[in-house]
């Protein structure tokens, strides 16, 4: 903003307040006492296609409030937009309706941004705009500052993140993208008790961070004198109660990561975790398959979603490829015979310009490629299998080669969506994996090592057969509401602290 533009912007807010200290002196006290009898949809949705003269036959009363958005004062009348939760409509004053006091002294003195409320009788103008003749207005409190510019709304994409509250006033698309957020949620929650699941929840605040590999924030009890830690995931918590007899659970809730800003991640994210008992991975990839069809159908009436320049039909099977196989596909200029030596797999990856740690071994190179390489090539809903072990250290291993397990991701336009495994339950293998990890962290030199005594402990009793499932809700929303950022499905996306 420039210092003409800040001087303008200052002078209105001064103005602004002047007058609020007026109205107070007055007897201004944030009325509260009004009710609403219908909104600016249900207006439109009941009466857009009457008539003038049915109008005037029906003689509609509506009482309704929003914020003043728009107006046009013309001598003794004025037309203004009032916008509400659910959308605008025409509202008109005149002086000799509200009485000249009211309209002279409060009417045209209060500001774009204040909320009004309004009681009146619907007509339609001569260019047919449904509209209400105002009989009464009284304002419900002052907007001190003034509003975006309604036609262009705000042009900084970091104010629009900081100012959420502003940019969902000025802006009715991105308003409608929280609102399909709202209904994917509740389709998701709707799909699950369908198929006779149980919402658990699980602790947040965890002595050990675990059921993924991430950095996890750190805070301190004090009662208790611990050091404790934000969940990085619910897996571990979950599959305790699987092993207690739950059967068909999920928890659809908030998990931490203290790791990287960007269009693909925020530290506080929205993730689904769903365990079945008695199935395996092959049963949750078809499961996987159907939630994001049962979505789609439910909330936008149709299973094709276009996502920028792709077109996706959730109705259609999922293409299946294993890791290995994708990388081929994807870099004619590697053999499998390179995948499968470590000499040659490491020549590969420094190629490519991956750093190898010490401690790597061939299926973590090989992941890493994949990650390099693959990922942002898989566009059409993508089930890619048989992750290696050393990066699925909770998954169970493959019947016919035992170094990669029943595991496997779902990419759609290049982004990873979901991740799912049938469930180690080999307590000696668990145990094992556990302890190679701790070594190959201290061989990295981490900090903080972790070794859940607990969950061994837990599958000591038995966890049955069971597939579990993980699907990150802010990317699959980002998707099916064509945002660009996974910032702009989230309605306080955590940001640096502003300079300012």
């Amino acid at each position: 903003m420039s210092e003409t533009e800040n001087s303008i912007s200052n002078n209105e807010t001064f103005i602004r307040k002047q007058k609020f200290i007026n109205m107070k002196k007055e007897g201004f006290s944030f009325p509260n006492n009004f009710k609403r009898n219908t909104t600016s949809k249900k207006i439109h949705q009941k009466y857009n296609k009457k008539d003038t003269n049915k109008l005037k036959e029906l003689k509609i009363n509506v009482s309704i409030a929003g914020r003043m958005i728009q107006r046009r004062i013309m001598g003794k009348a004025s037309f203004f937009t009032l916008q509400d939760m659910e959308g605008q409509i025409q509202i008109y004053v005149k002086e000799k309706e509200i009485s000249s006091e009211n309209y002279k002294n409060n009417f045209k003195k209060w500001d774009i941004g204040d909320i009004l409320a309004v009681i009146g009788t619907l007509f339609k103008t001569k260019t047919g705009e449904l509209s209400i003749y105002c009989s009464n207005i009284k304002i419900l409190n002052k907007s001190l500052k003034s509003l975006p510019d309604k036609f262009h709304g705000l042009s900084n994409q970091e104010t629009r993140y900081r100012k959420r509250y502003l940019d969902l006033i000025s802006n009715n698309q991105l308003y409608n993208v929280f609102k399909n957020r709202s209904k994917i949620i509740m389709a998701i929650r709707s799909f699950m008790k369908e198929h006779d699941f149980l919402e658990v929840e699980t602790p947040m605040l965890q002595n050990i961070p675990g059921g993924a590999n991430a950095r996890p924030f750190i805070t301190y009890h004090n009662e208790i004198n611990t050091k404790m830690y934000l969940r990085i995931a619910p897996e571990l918590y979950l599959k305790k109660l699987i092993i207690g007899g739950f059967e068909r659970i999920f928890e659809l809730n908030r998990n931490f990561r203290n790791e990287g800003i960007s269009s693909r991640h925020n530290p506080e994210f929205t993730m689904m975790e769903a365990y079945i008992a008695y199935s395996d991975y092959e049963d949750m990839m078809k499961f996987t398959e159907n939630l994001v069809k049962s979505i789609t159908k439910l909330v936008f009436k149709d299973t094709k979603i276009k996502y920028h320049n792709y077109y996706f039909d959730f109705n259609k099977p999922f293409y299946k490829i294993t890791m290995k196989n994708a990388i081929l596909k994807f870099n004619p200029q590697i053999t499998l015979s390179d995948l499968e030596n470590l000499d040659k797999i490491k020549k590969i990856a420094k190629l490519i310009g991956i750093k190898i740690e010490k401690t790597w071994e061939i299926g973590k190179i090989e992941n890493e490629i994949f990650e390099k390489t693959v990922e942002k090539k898989l566009i059409q809903p993508t089930f890619i299998t048989q992750y290696p072990v050393e990066v699925s250290p909770l998954a169970r291993r493959n019947n016919i080669n035992a170094n990669v397990t029943d595991r496997f991701e779902l990419f759609i336009a290049g982004y990873e969506i979901g991740n799912g495994f049938s469930e180690l339950n080999d307590v000696e293998d668990q145990k094992i994996r556990f302890l190679n990890q701790i070594k190959k962290e201290k061989q990295e030199n981490n900090k903080d090592i972790f070794y859940d005594q607990d969950y061994i402990e837990a599958l000591k009793y038995g966890l049955p057969p069971t597939s579990g499932l993980g699907i990150g809700i802010d990317r699959l929303i980002m998707i099916l509401t064509n945002q660009i950022s996974i910032r702009d499905v989230i309605l306080f996306p955590t940001l640096r602290r502003s300079s300012k």
